[in-house]
């Protein structure tokens, strides 16, 4: 692996400059999930020359690109496009100035305050150094371009346009920039990354003048009542040694502040690294929703919507084990087992569904002198991270980790 890796070094270096200006283009035009069409355009037109064959609006937006290379294993590696719907605020001269409508109309910001553009530059790096360098591998690449990450909808929609016309992989890698040194890679067997159910919650009342409130059945007293309540499902049914987050983002009623409403709106969030806990979690909702409704003298359910779900991120063991080799004879002291994170993906529906083995990790993007001083301080959790409008990657030597970290394990199965 060493050796292979030390043979693309040249093409490595050489390439970053390229990589680093893609990076900026994606950076200042950034595009909301399943609305992906520059970016795709940008990605098909680079990848066209080198060979590959390509298969676009995979998912609505998503891009399947095959590069076959004699005999050997297929590896899918997959980056996610999408962009946020928030301002960004770093300052940087490449700093995003989009604004435009989500999905639902709403006029909004738009920002890559969570890496995803960094994703597409550095899969594309990886598509040219292996497109450029047969003879340093065999097997089959797949390269997954996937919309729609920050909505769960993107690998599940691409997932269906792909059932029986494509091969299939027989491993499945992806990576993650996130706060942490830069220039380290940080992996884990197991669960590294939780289960995300975003629930949209509706109580049922009857309005009345607020004067008047005996005439009422008050969805926002439904609502409190159930915010308090919630919050001990984390505390008093979920055991200490298992993880767990409620978190509660919204609570909507009301026009005025003598009108009682008929209808009190409540979004959640909750996280787990096991399955059983997210069912846990999940039926504890609807019975304190429901009881806290019927407390109130409700004549309705309430009504419990999913906004989005992602289930538990779990790398394969033997997958895993496999990978760290390679990054610990690459990397050295720079790869380390990472703890597990409290953040969604819906990169591993492809392992799920096609019951593929697959690994996903991280790579730091945070400069070393401020990432070691947060250390020492005890303040690494004041750094700006993904999806804050203050999110910036230090792009040397960040954009050449990332690289190096995706061609090792691609390397490790090719």
């Amino acid at each position: 692996m060493n050796e292979r890796m030390k043979a693309l070094e040249k093409s490595i270096i050489e390439l970053i400059p390229e990589l680093t200006d893609i990076y900026k283009d994606f950076h200042q035009n950034p595009e909301l999930s399943m609305q992906e069409f520059r970016t795709t355009k940008k990605v098909a037109e680079y990848l066209r020359p080198l060979g590959y064959e390509i298969h676009e609006k995979i998912g609505i937006t998503g891009i399947v690109a095959l590069l076959s290379n004699g005999a050997g294993s297929t590896v899918m590696l997959r980056a996610d496009m999408d962009a946020l719907p928030m301002p960004e605020k770093t300052g940087l001269p490449y700093a995003s100035q989009v604004t435009g409508e989500t999905a639902e109309g709403v006029r909004t910001d738009i920002s890559h305050m969570c890496g995803h553009d960094l994703h597409v530059a550095w899969l594309m790096g990886v598509a040219k150094i292996l497109s450029q360098h047969k003879e340093a591998w065999s097997g089959t690449l797949m390269l997954v371009f996937q919309p729609g990450e920050e909505v769960a909808q993107g690998a599940l929609a691409m997932i269906e346009d792909m059932q029986d016309k494509f091969p299939k992989p027989d491993i499945i890698l992806g990576q993650h920039v996130m706060v942490g040194k830069a220039g380290t890679v940080g992996y884990k067997a197991g669960a590294i990354l939780t289960a995300g159910d975003s629930l949209h919650i509706t109580f049922h009342g009857r309005g009345a003048h607020g004067s008047m409130p005996q005439n009422s059945i008050d969805p926002v007293m439904m609502a409190a009542y159930s915010a308090v309540r919630l919050q001990s499902i984390v505390s008093r049914e979920i055991s200490p040694q298992d993880s767990a987050v409620l978190t509660i983002g919204s609570i909507q009623a009301g026009t005025k502040e003598n009108i009682i409403p008929d209808t009190a709106v409540m979004k959640l969030n909750m996280r787990s690294y096991k399955d059983s806990v997210r069912d846990k979690m999940l039926n504890s909702v609807k019975r304190i929703c429901s009881c806290e409704s019927h407390a109130s003298g409700a004549n309705d359910e309430p009504e419990i919507k999913f906004i989005n779900s992602y289930p538990v991120t779990e790398n394969d063991l033997q997958a895993t084990t496999k990978l760290e080799q390679s990054f610990i004879d690459f990397f050295a002291e720079r790869a380390y087992v990472t703890t597990p994170v409290t953040a969604s993906e819906d990169f591993s529906y492809f392992g799920r569904k096609w019951g593929v083995p697959y690994v996903f990790w991280f790579v730091g993007s945070t400069e070393a002198s401020q990432w070691e001083q947060a250390v020492q301080n005890n303040t690494v959790a004041q750094i700006p991270a993904n999806h804050s409008s203050l999110f910036k990657i230090e792009l040397d030597p960040t954009v050449k980790t990332g690289l190096e970290a995706m061609l090792t394990a691609a390397l490790t199965w090719l």
